[in-house]
């Protein structure tokens, strides 16, 4: 199976569902709130559109994903006197689960009507299947782009690592590791390179002069590309792999052939890459810290639930809820209760020996005249 039938969260309401477990991706949306409010606005400001391109690409399912837009129309409708009509897509892979998104639009829109009186005649949403690693608008033809939680996710494993190259460079590791060779290392920074220049180039192409773009997704502060923030949570899953090799759950050469297409980079690879393509100003790069359980991003009824798990339990919920579907296809579901209770035994253990925290990156550029 290809990254593009794999690479998805898991779908629908269930227990394990992105849904349900994505308050991690719900909190980085709220820190990065004032900064998408600006670039927003100054996109508004320089570009004084008509008929206004949006797009919100990697934008999953689940209640995160309208809670963007509605930030976004928020902001547009606070500062115009004249409030443009709204051409709004929603992107993501093929197997997204789009159908969730499309049944709560008829609410959405309500709600937009009777607290705006913005009608379904001037708000169009549309949804767009496909990587947004290549072109997937016309030229010129988007004012405002935003991503968040998805550009950590590559186009593909690095070639040199993939499980049909013959070789297994990254023994016993799904991702980077401390013990993993520097070629592991530079085939991850190399696909990352590739990708996020091809995103900006495609960018560049789509998006009018002056329109904004703002991006968030997973880092690292550290110029080490296998320091434990950005990784950490790659090696506690390996190591719940790799105990259950003894008990012949798994075999030690399925995890030997498997490397997570995901690259956490750091504020300076991101800034060189796109100084490289030479298209967009950076307006605002920045690193912060959010906790492994993702805040206090839960609403009431969440904690409940949450309560009676343990935090390491807690957080395997949220990395099930992303990464099942790619162990599905290389393991089969029936490992995947007993992998998760033991990941989330281990996060257990790691928790009380240290704060765990990820790095989010969010950066804000300005399509160049």
């Amino acid at each position: 199976m290809g990254i593009m039938q794999i690479l998805h969260m898991n779908k629908g309401e269930g227990e394990s569902s992105y849904a349900k477990n994505s308050t991690v991706q719900k909190q980085i949306i709220t820190v990065a709130s004032s900064i998408l409010e600006k670039s927003v606005l100054d996109s508004v400001h320089k570009t004084h559109p008509k008929s206004m391109g949006i797009a919100d690409l990697g934008c999953s399912s689940g209640p995160n994903t309208l809670t963007v837009i509605s930030k976004i129309i928020n902001t547009i409708y606070a500062a115009s006197y004249q409030m443009p009509e709204l051409r709004i897509s929603l992107n993501d892979l093929p197997e997204n689960d789009f159908n969730s998104v499309f049944i709560s639009l008829p609410d959405f829109y309500s709600n937009l009507k009777k607290e705006k009186g913005i009608g379904v005649d001037e708000c169009f949403i549309f949804g767009v299947a496909g990587s947004f690693y290549g072109r997937l608008f016309p030229k010129n033809s988007l004012h405002f782009v935003h991503s968040s939680s998805s550009l950590h996710w590559l186009s593909q494993v690095p070639p040199a690592l993939d499980k049909n190259s013959g070789k297994h460079l990254n023994k016993g590791k799904i991702y980077i590791s401390k013990t993993s060779p520097d070629c592991v290392l530079k085939a991850y920074l190399y696909q990352f390179q590739k990708d996020f220049f091809d995103f900006m180039r495609s960018r560049a192409d789509e998006m009018v002069a002056g329109g904004g773009m703002l991006l968030s997704f997973m880092g690292r502060s550290s110029s080490d590309a296998s320091a434990e923030v950005g990784c950490h949570q790659w090696e506690l899953l390996a190591q719940a792999l790799m105990s259950m090799v003894p008990e012949g759950l798994v075999q030690e050469e399925e995890i030997d052939s498997l490397n997570a297409p995901y690259y956490a980079p750091s504020p300076e690879e991101v800034r060189n890459i796109i100084q490289e393509e030479g298209s967009f100003l950076i307006n605002h790069l920045e690193a912060f810290e959010i906790s492994w359980e993702g805040g206090n991003a839960c609403d009431k009824h969440d904690y409940d639930d949450l309560e009676k798990l343990s935090r390491g339990q807690q957080v395997a919920k949220t990395i099930r809820a992303v990464v099942e579907p790619m162990l599905v296809s290389h393991f089969g579901r029936e490992i995947m209760d007993e992998l998760f209770t033991r990941f989330g035994n281990l996060v257990d253990v790691y928790f009380s020996n240290t704060k765990a925290k990820h790095i989010n990156l969010v950066i804000s550029v300005t399509r160049k005249d």
